[in-house]
């Protein structure tokens, strides 16, 4: 066929691919260098030419098939550039390639779950405060300050209070506090009885009150109130307060009481077979009878406790002084259907009310006082020791019998097993709880509550276990104040509730110390007040009290250097530090920033003018709502663990203004604590319980006080480095920044008379009862004199002076302490060592 070319008809064989078989590719020049590239690797045979690859073709091609410049003859291979005709690879097993995969699998997956598991048991841990085994803190430099020693000093020791020369503070230019000399004297003077009530006869108050009944311990109103007995004068050296004033509050200072004096009244010093306690029987008793001592025929005035029933005696003193007090309506239970005992319980109720005849001396006058209820809170499981019930019987007598019923004491027991004692059960189930967890003494004044009773009360809180289920809101720890909320409740006849702890002991009389704080904080200005609340008063650095007044107000106007700023004062800073910022001052209602969590604000007190314009008028002679024995500081900022337990508050914009005070002893109002119950009933709000009474009264602008009561340290401070720890917070103040004594540096307070975990209270008590602590004082110590001792010292004291004589001073807490108890009569006889409470 014309045109037909046979060259373009070159039939090729094709062969089937293989995996070796190479993807078509264009031809291309190589052009690289032989004697860095010795080996192909793109060919399948020792040939120095490769197939056309344009297509699969195999090896077999027609003549036709091959390009005119290709040579005809293969060259001949150097021997050493002979190589394999198929590069060499080097791989592992695929089965042990699987193995390892899934090895490191596993290890990644075990890893993460460890990881998972360790976080979950720290949180744990944490939560319950188990931190661990950590390398110790190096010590806190008061820890390197000197003991002091003169706090244990005797009665024979005793010197007017104007001639003592304290031991601490002292002035620079005096002598070191251990080189003072002590003189002892072998006369004790006789002591004298404490007349606390004696302006009641007074021609001012008999002008403006109804003259006071006496009352009596027992129905035949033939038992009389006894009277705690002092000393004149104080122990030679005793150290002054370092916190506090007497003279503020006016108490006494010029006074001292030993533990005879103070507790003999009640039941210490004397056996059980006479009423008493059968403690008191070890160390100096020299010069205690006259504790006892009067004009009887048997000289002696030893009150027989074990018939006193100290419910029954607070209610016939009422009865007897009902016209001094406003008459009260009992409380309504809600009736839940028709019974027909209304009428009958109705016509018992009214017999039952005492009638309060108006004074028929127009010359005597008609106000009336307000009532106080004193609760003291325990627990069902609580042991009351001997030294528990001196305290009992001391509170009821001097508050609410001496005072001719302005206060009564009542306990609030919580039930802590309420699966075992199903005390809402019945009535005969609470009666026979109650009467296994009190003494019979004190059964008449006990109020049983529990957990599940506040669950029920105070439904849909939002709970933030803050601590841990373990420790819920509606608990003892965290919501205390919802069972004084209740309490005040169901006794509407007080108006104030004096919430006291069970382990607070008072070397002074009751009635003095809470009447002079009543005084005292109704006669504060509310300008200025929130700000000086919230700081420790320091006398010897503060001066007097106008002058920590002026210098509160100048640090909340011009600010203080934060003690945050650790760069401050030194030189080269390339950055000066912040210049201090004042803050605005508390003048009326601080209101959380979200509206909708105001709750009936209609009654709230505002201030009459500005903050500027008031001269320190606005709130004297008005009774506090909430009288604190600590500053009441902002946690804001601060370390505190509980400082964000609060809950019911919209939060977004932050958490709302706080207040709280550590020791949850205080005094509150009707108003707040109706305030605080509705909050919690109504808007489900609530905070931690030192923090919920503070936050309430700042919210709803009510009146709130810290009484600066006398406070005493255990080492030798030097007191402005004592006051800048103390006030290290915000501006002077006790709070309000992380460097807040509140939180982790607490332990600043481990020496001091009154906090929740004070070391040097307990230890004081117990030197005081006679106790040896370690490994001083004791019996032996406070009669005999030890010559091998230097006088240097607590460890260098030389004994010999006689038991402890205290000032009046609050001291918590003061936990568990077993008095020596006399054997009871009609047990075997057997010689015996004399009681030591060393043992």
């Amino acid at each position: 066929m014309a045109g037909f070319n046979h060259t373009a008809l070159s039939v090729t064989k094709r062969s089937s691919p293989t995996k070796y078989s190479a993807p078509p590719v264009r031809p291309r020049p190589r052009d690289f260098d032989v004697e860095k590239h010795p080996y192909e690797t793109d060919s399948d045979d020792d040939s120095d030419y490769s197939s056309d690859g344009s297509s699969p073709a195999s090896s077999r091609e027609t003549s036709g098939s091959y390009d005119s410049h290709r040579p005809m003859l293969r060259r001949k291979s150097s021997a050493g550039s002979q190589r394999p005709s198929r590069p060499i690879k080097y791989g592992l097993p695929q089965k042990l390639v699987r193995y390892l995969s899934w090895a490191l699998i596993s290890t990644v997956v075990i890893f993460i779950l460890s990881l998972i598991r360790m976080s979950v048991i720290s949180s744990r841990r944490v939560s319950v405060g188990d931190l661990g085994e950590r390398p110790l803190p190096p010590p806190a430099p008061w820890e390197s300050f000197e003991f002091l020693a003169r706090y244990y000093g005797g009665l024979r020791t005793l010197v007017p209070f104007a001639e003592n020369k304290p031991e601490y503070p002292r002035p620079e230019d005096e002598p070191p506090a251990n080189q003072t000399k002590t003189e002892t004297t072998r006369d004790i003077p006789r002591s004298k009885p404490f007349e606390a009530y004696q302006n009641r006869t007074s021609k001012s108050y008999l002008s403006e009150y109804v003259p006071v009944k006496e009352c009596f311990l027992d129905a035949e109103s033939t038992i009389r109130v006894p009277s705690p007995h002092y000393y004149a004068g104080r122990t030679s050296g005793f150290p002054d307060n370092v916190m506090g004033s007497y003279d503020l509050l006016g108490l006494p200072e010029d006074i001292c009481f030993e533990r005879y004096g103070r507790l003999g009244p009640y039941g210490f010093g004397y056996p059980t077979k006479y009423g008493g306690t059968g403690t008191g029987e070890h160390g100096d008793k020299e010069g205690s009878e006259s504790v006892w001592a009067d004009g009887s025929e048997s000289g002696v005035n030893q009150i027989d406790y074990r018939k006193v029933n100290w419910g029954e005696a607070q209610r016939r003193c009422h009865e007897v002084n009902a016209a001094r007090f406003e008459p009260k309506i009992a409380a309504v239970e809600p009736t839940t259907t028709f019974h027909i005992l209304d009428n009958v319980d109705a016509k018992a109720t009214k017999r039952e009310e005492p009638a309060s005849p108006a004074p028929s001396n127009p010359t005597i006058g008609s106000k009336k006082l307000p009532r106080n209820a004193v609760v003291i809170r325990t627990w069902d499981e609580f042991v009351y020791r001997e030294e528990d019930i001196l305290q009992l019987r001391a509170m009821i007598s001097e508050l609410s019998l001496g005072s001719g019923g302005e206060y009564d004491v009542h306990l609030l027991v919580q039930v802590k097993d309420e699966g075992k004692y199903p005390i809402w059960a019945d009535s005969e189930t609470y009666e026979e709880h109650l009467n296994a967890s009190v003494p019979e003494e004190f059964r008449s004044i006990a109020t049983l509550w529990s957990q599940t009773q506040m669950l029920m009360l105070y439904q849909g809180i939002f709970d933030t276990y803050i601590r841990g289920p373990e420790l819920p809101a509606h608990g003892s720890y965290r919501g205390l104040q919802m069972a004084m909320q209740h309490f005040a409740q169901v006794h509407p006849e007080y108006d104030f509730f004096w919430h006291w702890e069970i382990d607070i002991r008072y070397t002074g009389h009751y009635y003095n110390l809470f009447s002079q704080i009543d005084s005292w904080t109704s006669k504060q200005p509310r300008k200025g007040l929130w700000e000086r609340n919230s700081r420790f008063y320091v006398p010897s650095v503060h001066g007097s009290w106008e002058d920590f007044k002026q210098m509160v107000r100048v640090q909340t106007e011009m600010g203080t250097p934060s003690p945050e700023d650790i760069w401050h004062g030194l030189p080269g800073a390339k950055t000066p530090p912040p210049a201090p910022k004042g803050e605005k001052p508390i003048w009326g209602p601080e209101r959380p920033q979200d509206p909708e969590d105001w709750f009936e604000t209609e009654s709230d007190p505002i201030p009459s003018t500005t903050y500027e314009k008031d001269k320190y008028t606005w709130g004297v002679g008005e009774p506090a709502d909430l009288i604190t024995f600590n500053p009441l500081f902002d946690p804001e900022g601060t370390t505190w663990l509980l400082a964000k337990d609060i809950t019911g508050y919209n939060s977004t914009e932050g958490l709302p203004p706080r207040r709280a005070a550590i020791v949850t002893s205080a005094r509150m109002s009707k108003r707040l604590l109706n305030t605080m119950h509705r909050e919690t009933a109504h808007k489900k709000h609530h905070a931690f319980s030192e923090m919920w009474a503070p936050t309430t009264a700042l919210h709803h602008g009510l009146k709130a006080v810290y009484v600066p009561h006398p406070m005493f340290v255990d080492r030798e401070w030097p007191t402005a480095y004592l006051a800048s720890v103390l006030n290290s917070g915000k501006n002077g103040a006790s709070g309000g920044s992380r460097s807040s004594v509140f939180g982790e540096r607490e332990h600043n307070l481990l020496g001091m008379t009154w906090y929740y975990n004070a070391g040097f209270a307990p230890n004081l008590w117990k030197r005081w009862l006679g106790f040896k602590v370690n490994n001083e004082g004791g019996e032996e110590f406070e009669v005999q004199v030890d010559e091998g001792r230097d006088g240097k010292g607590v460890n260098g004291m030389r004994g010999g002076e006689g038991r402890m004589c205290l000032p009046p001073m609050l001291i918590h807490p003061v936990k568990n302490v077993e008095l020596p108890v006399e054997r009871v009569g009609g047990e075997e006889e057997e010689e015996i060592v004399e009681s030591d409470p060393n043992a």
